[in-house]
């Protein structure tokens, strides 16, 4: 598995980083706590990464209300120190734990959701941690002021934020502290490219890295989604559709039936060649995907070896 150091933080990831999203959940949905991978399927699916050379796993607090961080802390206790010492740990923090409960990037917050989320793990420590959102009511100096004591407490690594524009990014590079943001995480892929606007070229001068999730843009460029016909059962589309609802239109239609074209003349797969076409991106550290199912990592690793 290729690695690739995560800007200028010096944490090593792989290309490929495992997204756990949906292990117990539906993300940060309330309204799915409980549902996704069960923890017998979320452990497939983590034995089938590792032994694929994926050592990066991404989480959050909030993903299944907890249960994604037990699952993988329930998975690493049954390892040996070879495994437990090579994973590389990214998880976040801003969204509720539950219906009605607190959310946002307050100091005190972080430092409790953390420290929940040390536990969950079963780690003194993630190398990686990522503000999940921007927070409107809290300055984001307060914010990366807690994130820089956390940093030199040990108990993080590096710090990165997710779900940020280059307008808030700016703001939160202009704070002046020894380290601040290493990196971003946002939705980037062949049907979402808005990132190439602003966002990616101010990583890239201000040296940051990036790694993009939902980089199959929820199962659209997987060809499972067909012009007049009706989403598969069991899909985002019937789950959560909301944030995809806008692709439902011809042109991406004429995209998808173009891209579908572009992967039998190469004789791979649409999923694995809207991989690729991330991973050629030199402004793209690592690409997270989040399967449902081992076999489902097939295309992020084909896609490594397309040119």
């Amino acid at each position: 598995m290729e690695r690739a150091y995560l800007g200028e933080t010096g944490v090593c990831v792989s290309r490929v980083i495992l997204g756990c999203g949906n292990f117990g959940g539906v993300g940060s949905a309330p309204a799915f706590f409980g549902g996704g991978e069960s923890p017998e399927e979320a452990a497939a699916i983590m034995d089938a990464a590792w032994e694929a050379g994926i050592t990066t796993f991404d989480t959050a607090d909030a993903y299944g209300g907890g249960r994604s961080e037990t699952s993988i802390g329930d998975w690493l206790r049954t390892k040996g120190p070879e495994v437990r010492d090579a994973i590389v740990l990214s998880t976040k923090t801003f969204n509720p734990m539950g219906e009605g409960e607190d959310h946002g990037l307050a100091p005190a917050r972080v430092k409790r959701q953390l420290e929940s989320s040390l536990r969950r793990l079963g780690v003194e420590r993630v190398q990686m941690y990522l503000t999940h959102d921007w927070d409107l009511d809290v300055p984001i100096a307060e914010t990366l002021g807690v994130l820089d004591e956390l940093q030199h407490a040990g108990k993080i690594e590096a710090y990165g934020a997710s779900n940020v524009d280059a307008a808030q990014l700016r703001q939160a590079l202009a704070v002046d502290l020894p380290t601040g943001y290493g990196w971003v995480q946002n939705s980037y892929s062949l049907l979402d490219r808005g990132a190439e606007d602003e966002l990616l070229p101010l990583c890239a001068e201000r040296g940051l890295g990036f790694t993009p999730f939902s980089p199959l843009a929820g199962g659209w460029l997987t060809g499972k989604y067909r012009r007049n016909e009706p989403p598969p059962a069991g899909s985002r589309m019937t789950l959560r559709p909301e944030p995809y609802e806008h692709l439902q239109d011809a042109a991406v239609f004429d995209l998808l039936e173009d891209l579908e074209r572009r992967a039998v003349e190469r004789g791979t797969t649409m999923a694995a060649l809207a991989i690729a076409w991330l991973l050629a991106n030199p402004a793209v550290t690592a690409v997270v995907v989040g399967p449902r199912r081992p076999a489902h990592l097939e295309p992020a690793l084909a896609a490594l070896a397309i040119d």
